[in-house]
């Protein structure tokens, strides 16, 4: 997506609207107008259309005639398999990290889930818990260097951002994750690609039956 005449790119609006979208400041069913939104961001009426298209392939909204575009609700079916997915995902950027990094490269990780990340669960800080699963997710993906599969984890997120906040401050989650996560850095500390693979794969399965177990009051 190229640069408006105003200055403001189609890609960071887009953006922009990904961040509202999945942290729920739009909530689903929430109306996306094409004339309101060329009036916030500066920009032509056709780049907001090339705006949504972009939002519509990510699955973030769905376009109908005579209303426009609405932020689509997630149905109950749809987020476990996500989940499915996820997991699938996960374990193979894992395997990546591990093939493409070297394995003293990870050492600073252990030391943080060791350290500040141990901290916050056993003060119950939820927020920077997050933040540091955030970090260890960005680096993966990072280290893994596959755009393909970047983007699609990205688009599995941007859907389900909230609910796996929800599933973080769920009793005894943050602990049981912290422990998951260090048994990923553990097997990438080691060279091992299938022990890495392995142990992603657990903690987004864990992750899925503390959903089901909970689905009630996390959907």
């Amino acid at each position: 997506m190229g640069r408006t005449r105003e200055g403001r790119s189609a890609s960071e609006i887009v953006q922009e609207l990904r961040e509202r979208i999945s942290s729920h400041s739009l909530p689903p069913g929430s109306k996306l107008q094409e004339a309101d939104l060329a009036a916030e961001f500066g920009v032509s009426r056709s780049c907001i259309r090339d705006v949504l298209g972009a939002l519509e392939q990510r699955n973030l909204i769905r376009r109908e005639p005579n209303r426009g575009a609405v932020v689509m609700r997630l149905a109950v079916d749809r987020v476990f398999e996500l989940y499915d997915l996820r997991e699938m995902l996960e374990g193979l950027c894992a395997r990546l990290a591990c093939e493409k990094a070297p394995p003293k490269s990870w050492d600073d990780l252990r030391a943080f889930f060791d350290g500040p990340m141990l901290e916050y669960v056993e003060r119950t800080n939820p927020v920077e818990y997050i933040k540091g699963l955030e970090m260890f997710r960005r680096r993966m993906l990072e280290v893994a260097a596959n755009t393909l599969l970047r983007e699609t984890l990205d688009g599995i997120r941007d859907q389900t951002r909230v609910i796996i906040r929800r599933i973080t401050v769920l009793p005894g989650r943050m602990a049981i994750g912290r422990v998951q996560h260090c048994a990923i850095i553990d097997a990438l500390r080691a060279g091992d690609p299938d022990e890495a693979e392995a142990a992603a794969r657990a903690n987004i399965r864990s992750a899925r039956e503390f959903l089901k177990r909970f689905e009630a009051f996390v959907l």
